[in-house]
């Protein structure tokens, strides 16, 4: 069974949620999945990431916080029978299934906000809060752009693409050149506060998900929407301003 919310408050339970979209919004705004009508309740006050049998809370800077299990925290890898308190408010998030990823995939690839030491000469590195471009997975630096191409009309990916070794390369701005193995369950790119999506591994490809920001990420120039996109070989995404090349690595 997918993973399910319990919110009560004071005791009492006042719904149940089951977990079966990838991008939950919680907050007072009609809008949201979990919608909590209290005014201590930001407009949209966290978000819940479900990828496979995984789920990860995140504050969407919210103005007064939420805690897990009674420890305030910004982002959090959830786990069976964790306590989310939100105000007046818990939920309880309730999981029996095996999970795909670690805590720490989720630390590595989720905190986007935290510094990371610049490249050599100076310049920003991909992880680096101060450039135009943000991710916390580790990266390598190719500075020859034998991967940069135009948008191949790849067909849909057999299965076994998905086990082969794969990377994104940054195609503008001052990381051009730049490589991104997808070595992670789950890889965060993007700028805090501007545009987020999450890269996700799975079994029968890699798909990736918008996660924050009013616009949609773009591939090969078409909006990607809500639902999670799977992404072809030689795909071309573009994320808060920065356009980078999807590719199956040889």
């Amino acid at each position: 069974m997918p993973a399910k919310l319990i919110l009560s408050m004071d005791g009492e339970v006042l719904k149940e949620y089951v977990l079966n979209k990838e991008r939950t919004l919680i907050g007072r705004k009609p809008h949201n999945d979990i919608v909590i009508d209290n005014l201590a309740i930001s407009s949209e006050h966290a978000a819940i990431i479900t990828i496979l049998n995984d789920s990860f809370l995140e504050d969407l800077e919210s103005t007064n916080g939420l805690m897990v299990n009674g420890v305030v925290t910004k982002k959090h890898f959830l786990q069976n029978n964790d306590l989310i308190e939100i105000g007046k408010y818990k939920i309880k998030y309730l999981n029996d299934q095996p999970v795909q990823a670690t805590s720490a995939d989720f630390e590595k690839t989720m905190v986007l906000s935290r510094p990371v030491k610049t490249a050599p000469g100076g310049g920003p590195g991909v992880g680096d809060v101060t450039g135009k471009f943000v991710s916390t997975t580790t990266a390598t630096v190719k500075p020859s752009a034998e991967h940069v191409a135009a948008p191949a009309q790849a067909a849909p990916q057999p299965a076994a693409q998905a086990q082969q070794a794969a990377a994104v390369q940054i195609l503008n701005g001052p990381n051009a050149g730049k490589e991104l193995e997808l070595v992670k369950s789950l890889t965060t790119l993007g700028k805090p506060g501007v545009q987020v999506a999450v890269l996700a591994r799975r079994p029968h490809g890699f798909f990736i998900t918008h996660v924050e920001g009013e616009k949609f990420p773009l591939v090969n120039g078409e909006s990607i929407g809500e639902q999670p996109h799977q992404l072809n070989d030689h795909d071309i995404v573009e994320l808060a301003g920065v356009k980078m090349e999807f590719y199956f690595k040889a």
